[in-house]
């Protein structure tokens, strides 16, 4: 089986990785043929597709984005999904600001500021999901309380310290716009 996905007359195709059977197939509705199991299942599947490739349609339309077929074939390839990790952008920031302290446009107590709030980070993580690091797409609020709560408790900080600790994260976050936390920080 194949998706073909056509927009302003662009068409792109794509492999769904699953087979069947022809006789089995209902050209005019687009669907598998059949109260069995396994044509249910497929229904259910080209269904789920649909719908999410619909839902990507509205979100690009409310975000007032271009809206292509290769756009939608990434998307249910899996290509747009961003990848990025919690502490390697904590640490390119870091770079950042230990190349600005050279240039004299930071203080380097700021610089350990930074530092010692990667530190935290990393061991929040390690402690709470025994993970090396964590992807930006997977944070949420409930992370953001827990790292509160891990650093007034674990690391015995007073609360302006450990709300300083989030605003440092918070930066980091804000810095690259690519990522979204469900609640605020």
């Amino acid at each position: 089986m194949y998706l073909r996905i056509t927009v302003d007359g662009v068409s792109k195709e794509t492999s769904t990785k699953r087979k069947w059977d022809v006789t089995r197939w209902s050209q005019k509705a687009g669907r598998a043929i059949g109260s069995k199991e396994d044509a249910k299942s497929l229904n259910y599947y080209i269904d789920s597709i649909s719908t999410r490739i619909s839902n990507y349609r509205t979100e690009l339309i409310n975000h007032d984005h271009t809206i292509t077929a290769e756009k939608f074939l990434d998307f249910v390839k899996g290509k747009n999904v961003s990848k990025a990790k919690v502490l390697e952008e904590f640490q390119s920031h870091n770079s950042e600001i230990l190349a600005l302290v050279d240039k004299k446009e930071y203080a380097p107590g700021t610089y350990e500021r930074y530092f010692t709030a990667r530190s935290h980070v990393a061991k929040f993580i390690k402690l709470k999901y025994n993970l090396e690091d964590f992807e930006f797409r997977e944070l949420n609020y409930d992370f953001v309380k827990d790292y509160e709560l891990y650093l007034k408790v674990v690391r015995n900080c007073s609360n302006n310290t450990a709300l300083k600790y989030i605003s440092n994260f918070k930066i980091i976050k804000g810095n690259s716009k690519r990522y979204y936390i469900k609640r605020s920080l």
